[in-house]
């Protein structure tokens, strides 16, 4: 779906030189000069680094145990595992919520505990989420409780929990923003104290390492044989989880997702392989890319107008028919989202087009009672990427405002939100991408004071979009080698996208549109002849309706494969005439 047109062509950052790192590079791993020059672009500053980066495998990951806490946390499940006690546990309603419960409910069941799952539905603005799984835990007689994705800046809710005689185990891997929960174990790598090395795991990656530390206690203790569990099989839900909610792709969580999307494409889980199959997806040819655009919004759309338990649902599933109809369920309840998103979306952009001084500020707040609380994640995250500002959308319902917040990296917004907490009910999240809930009375006050910080932080190149080039390359380097030395660097996706390639090249003749918002290109260099393909710029056609015209271009290379012949073609993000 199309948004506004964008509102300024981006700046172009060329990347930075490093000689002798470059040459070192390309001796030591033999690699083509080009993938050597991305990986000098991407911030990498000695071989140690690049050969961690290119190589680690799965015995590469952390142990768990660095977790301080995890001790008290593995000790506490154990003995509700002995007793025969059952455990209830308690996701957030996003893909990453519903993976890690998924996977410590899986997990738990495995090794023999008695295990409830619950998930929040977050449309209804209630103000204490907890609440309704506490309802849940007494009435399955639950005397532990597991939050997986949340937790971190629930004390209040959490103590209520714990004077009903429930003990609590909270993993999380938000910000910490106020009083830490008092509970058995808080598993946080955020926590100010935390040891562990990979502060960016996402909700299911802490999961995943407590799932880790339970299998290495049971098998030191002698009270399970190593051939019981087999890790590997949870890694498909750690890699959709954290693809969908954005976990940088560096460190471990490259090596989590790299081996995840292995396991996903083994179609092990009939639920998430019913997915793909309704997301027109081939397993083969899964990447992040596909998961982050076609999957996730799917799973997503229960958490944002549905019931987002249904999520965890489908992806326990063991029975064909039944994965069948809740994956039909889903893609139902995505064209019901899509709808919603799309009225919003609307109103959004005739708003700003009617008031274009909107965009003059160096961030952006909109509030209406009109938008479902559901889907302001997904508008906040558009207009934040298309003007390039600090962006919070809030949705009101009876007097009380729930809002979703994108930025920037030159503005992040936890140490704003927490100079602003008098006006809040409460706040959370990570530094770029938070949420809040606020009294409709309040927003004014909050629009004003967060406009006029984002004023005093950011100058006017500060909210220019940027287009970052990775490296200058030659059409004659463009082969079918130097794509395959690409692969290297997979999985692509945040903090470690597709390369950004650039060089000069003629446009042979005028674009062609395609569809009613892309552009067809043909372009040469040296007597080599490329096609290229500019998702959404036709809006430029006119800038370039001219034969023989020389240009600059910034683009990613693929592969495209046409009547089982394959091509190199350009997908150009931007461009400049000479």
């Amino acid at each position: 779906m199309e948004m506004l047109a964008k509102s300024q062509e981006p700046l172009w950052v060329y990347p930075e030189k490093n000689p002798s790192l470059f040459q070192a590079i390309v001796h030591e791993f033999n690699i083509h000069p080009v993938t050597a020059q991305i990986l000098i672009s991407r911030g990498f500053k000695s071989l140690e680094e690049i050969h961690e980066f290119l190589y680690a495998k799965l015995p590469n990951l952390y142990d768990p145990d660095l977790f301080p806490d995890m001790d008290k946390a593995v000790d506490r499940i154990l003995i509700a595992l002995k007793n025969g006690h059952p455990i209830l546990v308690y996701g957030d309603n996003d893909v990453d919520g519903m993976t890690a419960a998924a996977l410590l409910t899986e997990f738990l069941r495995n090794i023999g505990a008695k295990v409830y799952f619950n998930i929040p539905n977050r449309t209804m603005l209630k103000k204490s989420l907890i609440g309704d799984a506490l309802q849940v835990a007494i009435q399955h007689h639950c005397q532990l409780m597991i939050t997986v994705d949340c937790g971190i800046t629930a004390a209040k809710e959490i103590q209520e929990v714990v004077q009903h005689g429930i003990d609590v185990i909270v993993t999380d891997h938000h910000e910490p923003t106020s009083k830490i929960p008092n509970c058995i174990a808080t598993l946080n790598p955020k926590l100010i104290n935390s040891t562990y090395p990979n502060r960016e795991l996402t909700g299911v990656g802490v999961a995943f390492k407590l799932a880790h530390a339970i299998t290495n206690t049971l098998i030191e203790n002698e009270e399970i044989s190593p051939s019981k569990i087999d890790l590997k099989n949870y890694l498909d839900l750690v890699a959709l989880g954290t693809i969908a909610d954005m976990g940088a792709l560096k460190g471990e969580n490259r090596i989590l997702v790299r081996y995840g999307l292995k396991q996903m494409r083994k179609l092990k889980r009939v639920g998430l392989s019913k997915l793909l199959q309704f997301c027109d997806l081939q397993p083969n040819e899964l990447t992040p890319s596909d998961i982050a655009s076609k999957v996730a919004p799917k799973l997503n759309s229960l958490g944002r107008v549905a019931e987002p338990i249904k999520g965890v649902e489908l992806l326990l599933i063991r029975e064909n028919s039944q994965a069948e109809d809740l994956a039909r369920e889903l893609d139902l309840h995505n064209i019901e989202r899509q709808k919603v998103e799309r009225q919003a979306s609307d109103n959004i952009e005739e708003f700003i087009f009617q008031h274009p001084e909107i965009v003059q500020d160096k961030a952006i707040v909109l509030h209406s009672d009109k938008w479902h609380p559901g889907i302001i994640a997904i508008l906040s995250a558009r207009i934040a990427k298309q003007y390039n500002r600090p962006t919070a959308i809030i949705s009101i319902d009876q007097g009380i405002g729930k809002g979703s917040i994108r930025t920037i990296p030159e503005f992040p917004l936890l140490p704003v939100l927490k100079s602003m907490e008098h006006l809040l009910i409460n706040f959370g999240g990570h530094d770029y991408a938070a949420g809040l809930t606020i009294r409709e009375e309040h927003i004014p006050d909050f629009t004003r004071l967060f406009i006029a910080a984002a004023s005093l932080a950011l100058d006017e190149q500060d909210v220019l979009p940027k287009l970052y080039l990775d490296a200058k390359i030659n059409f004659n380097e463009l082969t079918f080698d130097f794509m395959e030395s690409l692969t290297l660097l997979e999985p692509f996706g945040n903090e470690n996208p597709a390369p950004l390639l650039y060089c000069d090249a003629t446009q042979l003749w005028p674009p062609k549109l395609v569809g009613n918002y892309h552009l067809k290109f043909f372009l040469e260099q040296a007597d080599r002849m490329l096609e290229g393909i500019g998702f959404g710029l036709a809006s430029r056609k006119e800038q370039i309706r001219r034969k023989n015209l020389p240009l600059r271009i910034a683009f990613t290379p693929h592969i495209n494969m046409f009547l089982n012949k394959a091509s190199i073609q350009l997908h150009i993000k931007d461009f400049q005439t000479a």
